[in-house]
């Protein structure tokens, strides 16, 4: 662990051109630019809102900003990723010609997702302002549940990014397990509707217990219970750690295949 954090100091100055590459990279040739990383939520969120809403009456106070924030968390989840998951394979010339940790790109795609997570967030604001929804002290507490996505999709990033280098089916599975696990997540819906039989599995989802979580701070006035504080420890604590073994692992390998 030490190594990694050596490294990290060491190369931190590449570590931000590889984020700021791949955020111009993301926006090339788009005429709005970054201005999408807040436009795309919110087209998301009215065309959903209107659909469900409507034709799928869920009867929820505030419900776009109900949809707003599972899309800011799980498309965080998504977009980070998968991004990483080709981390490796999409720098293989710069990994072929000069040492650099390989984890850094992995860590580019998660940290230029950040940034557009934030952004959404922001954008998350100005909506609840405009719509006139009451804005708690508990927003304040806005970074415990994003640091934790974070931290679990970084882990979740590190063993995709490994494993895809050796098995290049992963990219294709991994695009159909992120759709079933949208729907295995309370993106859309609310859990209540969900019935008996089918609720312990949606809970069993870490992602689940973090956007309850946020929602929970943003919308109702809530702090997270210790109990809900404890598990995302675990689970992001615990994909981390597993990510970091399976990365250190395999990395002397990548060169053989990519």
């Amino acid at each position: 662990m030490s190594t990694y954090i050596q490294n990290l100091k060491k190369f931190h100055p590449l570590l931000n051109e590889l984020i700021a590459r791949d955020i111009k990279i993301k926006y090339r040739r788009s005429v709005l630019g970054v201005l999408w990383t807040l436009l795309n939520p919110l087209c998301m969120m009215i065309v959903l809102s209107v659909v469900f809403s409507n034709l799928f009456k869920f009867d929820i106070e505030n419900f776009p900003i109900y949809l707003l924030s599972g899309q800011l968390i799980f498309n965080f989840y998504s977009e980070a990723t998968t991004n990483s998951m080709t981390a490796i394979i999409s720098n293989a010339p710069l990994i072929k010609k000069i040492y650099v940790p390989k984890y850094l790109f992995v860590l580019s795609n998660v940290f230029s997702g950040t940034i557009n997570l934030l952004a959404s967030f922001t954008a998350m604001i100005f909506v609840m302002l405009a719509m006139r929804v009451e804005l708690h002290y508990t927003v304040l507490l806005f970074p415990i549940p994003l640091i934790f996505i974070v931290i679990f999709s970084l882990g979740v990033g590190l063993v995709l990014a490994a494993i895809t280098v050796k098995f290049r089916d992963i990219m294709h599975l991994y695009s159909v397990f992120v759709t079933a696990l949208m729907y295995l997540t309370p993106v859309i819906y609310p859990l209540s509707i969900l019935p008996d039989w089918i609720k312990p599995v949606v809970m069993l989802n870490p992602i689940t217990n973090i956007l309850q979580m946020f929602r929970g701070i943003m919308l109702y006035n809530t702090f997270p219970s210790l109990e809900s504080l404890l598990i995302a420890v675990v689970e992001s604590a615990g994909m981390m750690g597993l990510g970091l073994y399976v990365f250190y692992k395999n990395q002397d390998e990548f060169i053989l295949n990519i």
